[in-house]
Order: C-alpha cells, then structure tokens, then sequence
C-alpha cells in the first residue's frame, strides 16, 4: 500500500507518520498553512519529521481559510482558551475551548486536498492525526468522520482513497507510549497554538501534551520541558 500523510508537525500527525511506515509506502506528507498562528512553527516541525523520516514533504498554503475563520486559532486579537489541567476532560468546558478555535470545515477540505494527492500517486491511504480524547469535542476527530470521509471518496476518487487515522481510538497518553515505542524524535513536534519561539504551556494543546507524558510515565524531552512549569504544572516525568 502506498499513503500520503496529512502532517502538522504535532503529537498526532507524528505519531501516525511514524506508524504509516510500518503499515504502507508514505509518499508524501502535506502541511497546511492556512493562516494559523503556529504556521511557521508547524511547517518547521513537519519539515523536520519528514527529513527525519525521509518523506517528500509539501507545503499547501490556504490563505482565504484564515479569511473566513473568526476564531483564536487564527486571529490574533481573539483570546486564545487556557484551560486548567484539571478542567480538560470537563465537556461542557471542552465546547467552549473547541468553539474557540474551530476552522470551518478543517479536517474535512485538508482529507480532500490530501486525496487529490493521493488518487495522483496512486496512493490508496489518507492518513490524518485524531485521537480519542479531542473527538469528545471535535466531530471532525471521530470513528464517524474518518468512515463517512471514506465513503465519500468512494465517488470522489478513481482509486477509492480510504482515510486511516492510527491514533483515532487512543487518548493521547496512549499515543505518546505508542510514539515512543516507534521511536518518535519528541525534539521534533511542535504542540502549541501558539507560534512564539518555545511552547507557552497554557494552551489547550500543551495542556494535553503535558497531561499525556505524565500519564504515559515518559520525561518530557529537553526541548519541551521549559514550559511544564507554566501556570503552576510540575514537570511531567
């Protein structure tokens, strides 16, 4: 099998480009730069694992995406959430932060940019980051969503590309032990909706990134334990 690897540089995307190795041919792995203010930080990280992995990588940069998004992830005069540790399996909080960072139709128009790829190589994989954990707030991160996209692309592809996400069914403790046992170079990924020169520790994602090395009983790498202290977290490990 041969796939092409939706890539953002993060823990999921990482950890599913390191299991696509194992599984399938990776052909190419696609960034989106669609205005997000982690862009640059992002690309620099994907651009990494792919030469670590020795994987064709590719930039696609949507500007009118960031146009027609009014939330924090992309504009920065918005607040972007800063969830306590304790707060971020609360749902009806989880609602709140996801409505404020949400992209209109993200993960679905990034499936099909990556099928139009996939169907040219004949690739028969898309394969794309979500994990148990942030589908409880993101539909687009669901069991449900990876089928119905494939299902989709049985009449939008010649090839009939399937959509595969290897850490859909795990929370993201599981996903780091899963990355550590294939060996993910940490250094690498960037989890921060910010785009500033180290991770800020108090978003969302570092949040959950945080969380997910203590729980996994892994030490944060050097790279990333500056910010564990932030907003009062003991460092993970």
């Amino acid at each position: 099998m041969k796939a092409v690897v939706l890539l953002s540089g993060g823990l999921d995307s990482a950890v599913c480009l390191a299991y696509a190795r194992t599984e399938a041919s990776v052909e190419l792995a696609l960034t989106m730069d669609y205005g997000q203010r982690s862009a640059e930080k992002e690309i620099a990280a994907a651009a990494q694992l792919a030469r670590y992995y020795q994987i064709p990588h590719k930039v696609i940069a949507l500007p009118w995406l960031a146009e027609i998004t009014h939330t924090a992830l992309v504009q920065r005069e918005e607040d972007l959430p800063e969830p306590a540790a304790a707060d971020l399996d609360n749902l009806e909080l989880g609602n709140q932060t996801a409505a404020a960072v949400w992209v209109p139709n993200r993960n679905g128009l990034f499936l099909n940019l990556a099928a139009c790829f996939a169907e040219s190589l004949g690739c028969s994989l898309v394969i794309a980051g979500f994990n148990r954990e942030e589908a409880a707030t993101f539909p687009d991160n669901t069991p449900e969503f990876t089928l119905a996209a494939t299902a989709a692309m049985a009449y939008s592809t010649a090839n009939k590309v399937k959509v595969v996400s290897y850490t859909g069914h795990l929370d993201k403790g599981e996903i780091v032990a899963l990355g550590n046992r294939l060996g993910v170079p940490w250094e690498s990924i960037w989890s921060c909706y910010r785009g500033e020169s180290s991770m800020c520790g108090s978003c969302e994602s570092c949040r959950r990134l945080i969380r997910a090395f203590a729980t996994a009983g892994l030490t944060l790498p050097a790279s990333l334990k500056d910010f564990a202290t932030t907003g009062g977290e003991a460092n993970a490990g």
